[in-house]
């Protein structure tokens, strides 16, 4: 039995009558489709011929292994492991492979895995760990390598991010809307750009309704449900509470709600609370948080867009922002003075 030889780059340009590096850029995924007719003919002929790209020589040829380093602080975090299936995905459709280590949010790890995925042989890496406090991403550019930011960024290194500012904007301005004014922030931490974005947006909503920003309503966390639930127990339990709670993200805002339970509040009721980045969980608690949606499908495939660009030796001239949108749900109302009105 004779078995069939691959249908080679030669034969389909021999069958569209272009010439080979003529099918190789049309035929590159990492290069913006084409819709010009000799496009079309070249992908026609190749479907015709039944041409399949061999994904492992093209990239030997560059030099590169076709694998993709990405750093998260944490995989229990629903939002990181969410982004890093979505990195995942796009990968695969750019016949890549996407490998995941975590830092735990902490410096020194994140160096020691950025550097323990480079030994690995992955052609670059995509970064959603960029701390004020850390010089990671700057060794790291300063060696060359190819690096992308996703979520944070350190106002340096090409980043693909959403909007946080207008997400902090519209979460305490829904808040506004429903006429609460002693609004509580769980603010996150300050080393995180995602958290300083949306304590800015915060910030212009107060101020854009002549609300003046009490810096006791402020309190730092981190990113996590204890965190939550200790920083706004201690807004809760001062002499003046606030009547509505924004939390830096839906871990922190599951925490103001336990925080909220454990005081025989009742969620509207006595307190509205709205959350950041729109996990699963936020639209399935027993009381459906209101939330800010992350699109978290494009941060990541704009982040292996924007790597692959850097690898083929382009420069990324500037960072790619997602917009965020307010998702209203039962955890929000008017404040009960109004409502006993």
């Amino acid at each position: 039995m004779t078995t069939r030889r691959p249908v080679t780059i030669h034969d389909v340009a021999r069958e569209a009558g272009v010439s080979k590096s003529t099918v190789s850029r049309i035929l590159d995924e990492r290069r913006p489709v084409s819709s010009s007719a000799t496009a079309e003919r070249v992908r026609e002929a190749a479907q015709r011929l039944g041409y399949r790209r061999d994904a492992s020589a093209s990239a030997l040829r560059r030099q590169q292994t076709g694998t993709i380093g990405v750093l998260v602080p944490r995989l229990s975090d629903a939002v990181m492991a969410m982004f890093f299936e979505e990195v995942a995905r796009a990968c695969r459709d750019a016949a890549r492979f996407a490998i995941v280590a975590t830092t735990g949010d902490e410096p020194r790890t994140e160096a020691i895995a950025a550097e323990t995925l480079l030994a690995q042989g992955v052609d670059g890496l995509v970064m959603t760990t960029a701390r004020a406090d850390s010089d990671t991403t700057e060794r790291l550019r300063r060696q060359g390598v190819p690096l992308v930011l996703a979520l944070r960024t350190d106002g340096a290194t090409p980043a693909s991010l959403c909007d946080d500012e207008l997400g902090g904007f519209l979460a305490t301005r829904h808040l506004l809307d429903l006429q609460h004014r002693r609004i509580g922030l769980v603010a996150g931490p300050d080393y995180a750009s995602s958290a300083l974005g949306r304590r800015a947006g915060h910030a212009r909503a107060l101020a854009e309704a002549g609300v003046e920003l009490d810096p006791a309503l402020v309190r730092a966390s981190s990113f996590g449900m204890e965190s939550g639930a200790t920083e706004a127990g201690a807004l809760l339990d001062t002499a003046d509470p606030p009547t509505a709670i924004f939390a830096i993200n839906d871990n922190t805002a599951v925490g103001v709600l336990a925080a909220a339970q454990q005081r025989g509040l009742s969620v509207p009721d006595d307190l509205s609370v709205v959350g950041y980045n729109d996990i699963p969980l936020s639209a399935r608690l027993p009381v459906p948080l209101t939330t800010v949606h992350v699109p978290l499908d494009q941060v990541a495939r704009s982040a292996v867009d924007m790597l692959r660009t850097l690898l083929d030796g382009r420069p990324v001239e500037e960072d790619r922002t997602a917009l965020p949108t307010l998702i209203p749900r039962s955890s929000t109302a008017a404040p009960a003075s109004l409502r006993r009105r």
